[in-house]
């Protein structure tokens, strides 16, 4: 009696773990400023002359003397310790590591310190002003890479930023000199915000209008609207719409007198514990409750998030307007913040550079932040550095701004997703 003999199969391969691709881009560029800053900063120059560093002010709760450092001495040292890291950012990539954002920022301030020490040479930096100069500065690129955020997160291409930062500043302006009070200045300024976003919302959602020409088109109008007020109404009568308003510095007492730490964070004004807050309160409900989690599905899959009951359009219009009116309190920053009167567009392309802020931060509220600061703290030092007096032509430093955004933006950022159904209509 013959048996069957059932047919032998193959053993299955065992499957082999796709490796991470090699990115080689953050170590040329470590690799590249650090031998920048060898060079011109602590090689070329010439020694003998000292930078100083002025740490405490004069209400710090006690007085930490200026450091003085040899100039080229410290800036060889500093780069010698930068290259040293862009070695370590070569080892972990070819060994496919991943060591985290540390390693980027450290080896930032490295770079910065060096520069600082070649720029100062033979002068005093007042370090606690730059850096308490760079949180104010910061100010409205956060509030616009928040608002950002907002709409971004939902579908919504908010390039009306700039729109809503001036919108806010003009509005914020006149309400404060009308009323002589700043604070309902800084409350009129989300107003303005709103209504330009409710414009950008109704012609996205509504009319399914191309959502970067919508924001285009707000941009000129808002320009375009504020100039031919300010010229026919703010400027007839500047003693009644248009006088500076100044928000009060609120020390926050105990904390403000604490060396370089209270200066720079706790002796502001109300818009920047504003700041505080909205950061904070962003990142807590976009990632921690269940309205973030409906926010982020409208984003990504509408479509899912229609059919489990979430109100798609309404949605985007809703949280539309709540960014605009973000943006429009960060408006608030360059009138009643700074303490000045409204001009034809003060807000000068910042609306721009929180967009560019909110894509190196990965549409996430810390790494906004984070590039926001990046970009206030080179906002202020080509002041801070213009004051003291450097070898850097006066023009080079008036773009440094600009240039460290292009920079970060084509250097840092990497592969970035943005959510998946940002600038599509949804149509049911």
């Amino acid at each position: 009696m013959s048996t069957a003999t059932a047919p032998r199969t193959a053993p299955a391969e065992p499957r082999v773990a796709a490796l991470r691709p090699i990115s080689w881009k953050l170590p040329i560029a470590l690799t590249v400023l650090g031998l920048v800053s060898l060079v011109f900063f602590g090689i070329l120059p010439d020694g003998g002359k000292q930078t100083t560093f002025r740490i405490s002010t004069a209400s710090d709760l006690f007085q930490i003397d200026p450091v003085a450092v040899g100039s080229t001495s410290t800036a060889l040292v500093l780069s010698i310790v930068a290259l040293a890291l862009a070695g370590l950012a070569w080892w972990a990539a070819a060994n496919r590591r991943k060591l985290g954002v540390w390693l980027p920022a450290l080896f930032g301030v490295l770079w910065v310190l060096a520069f600082l020490c070649w720029a100062g040479a033979g002068k005093t930096i007042p370090l606690t002003g730059l850096l308490s100069g760079a949180l104010f500065l910061s100010v409205p690129l956060v509030f616009g890479s928040m608002s950002g955020i907002l709409c971004e997160r939902v579908g919504i291409i908010n390039i009306a930023i700039e729109g809503q930062l001036l919108a806010g500043a003009f509005l914020a302006a006149v309400v404060a000199s009308a009323s002589g009070n700043p604070y309902l200045g800084l409350v009129a300024a989300p107003v303005a915000g709103a209504l330009v976003g409710l414009l950008l919302v109704i012609f996205a959602v509504r009319y399914w209008v191309d959502q970067i020409i919508v924001g285009v088109v707000l941009n000129v109008l808002v320009i375009g609207v504020t100039n031919y007020l300010f010229s026919t109404v703010l400027t007839n009568d500047s003693a009644t719409w248009n006088r500076r308003t100044p928000l009060p510095v609120l020390a926050i007492p105990g904390l403000s007198d604490i060396p370089i730490i209270g200066p720079v964070l706790f002796r502001q004004t109300l818009l920047v514990y504003l700041m505080y807050a909205a950061v904070i309160l962003l990142h807590v409900y976009l990632f921690r409750s269940r309205w973030g989690l409906r926010l982020r599905a409208v984003g990504e899959h509408p479509k899912a998030a229609d059919t489990v009951g979430i109100r798609v359009n309404v949605t985007r219009v809703r949280n539309t307007i709540l960014g605009g009116a973000v943006a429009g309190l960060g408006g608030a920053f360059f009138t009643v913040a700074a303490g000045l009167a409204f001009g034809r567009e003060m807000t000068g392309g910042k609306g721009y550079i929180a967009l560019a802020a909110m894509i190196l931060g990965r549409w996430n509220p810390v790494g906004a932040l984070a590039a926001a600061l990046l970009f206030g703290f080179s906002d202020n030092l080509q002041t801070t550095l213009g004051i003291v007096g450097t070898p850097i032509p006066s023009q080079v430093m008036l773009m440094t701004p600009y240039i460290v955004t292009i920079f970060a933006v084509a250097g840092l950022v990497g592969r970035v997703r943005a959510p998946a159904s940002e600038g599509i209509p949804y149509k049911k």
